[in-house]
């Protein structure tokens, strides 16, 4: 009987000494890393003759002055390009221009209906 008390005497006493979880911030490490300012000059461009499809971009970065630009290849046939530069504060500011004349063919039938059809059956 005695053991039996001295053993639950053990145990409470480990549990109170036992501390309630508590959130801590992380601690603080001694290590300290430079800054390195961005500095990159990036171009592509792609041109597929047998779809028409030509898109590119390009960007310059120094720091914190960045200036780019893309351009796409629209459906309707003129060429969307898109011109921009990082203002600090402003951000993002662009300027989008475009070249050439909407052309759409006689034959251009949407792809959308007003009227209902029921699903055709698909069998397997």
């Amino acid at each position: 009987m005695n053991a039996k008390i001295l053993l639950f005497f053990v145990v409470a006493s480990a549990a109170a000494q036992r501390r309630p979880y508590a959130y801590r911030a992380p601690e603080s490490s001694e290590e300290s890393y430079e800054s390195t300012e961005a500095k990159y000059n990036f171009n592509w461009a792609v041109s597929d003759d047998s779809s028409s499809n030509e898109f590119g971009h390009q960007e310059a970065r120094d720091g914190d002055d960045t200036q780019g630009s893309y351009y796409v290849q629209l459906p309707d046939g003129r060429l969307q390009t898109v011109k921009y530069f990082v203002d600090g504060d402003s951000g993002y500011v662009a300027e989008v221009s475009y070249q050439g004349e909407a052309r759409f063919p006689d034959s251009y039938e949407s792809f959308e209906s007003r009227e209902y059809r029921p699903p055709r059956p698909v069998y397997g």
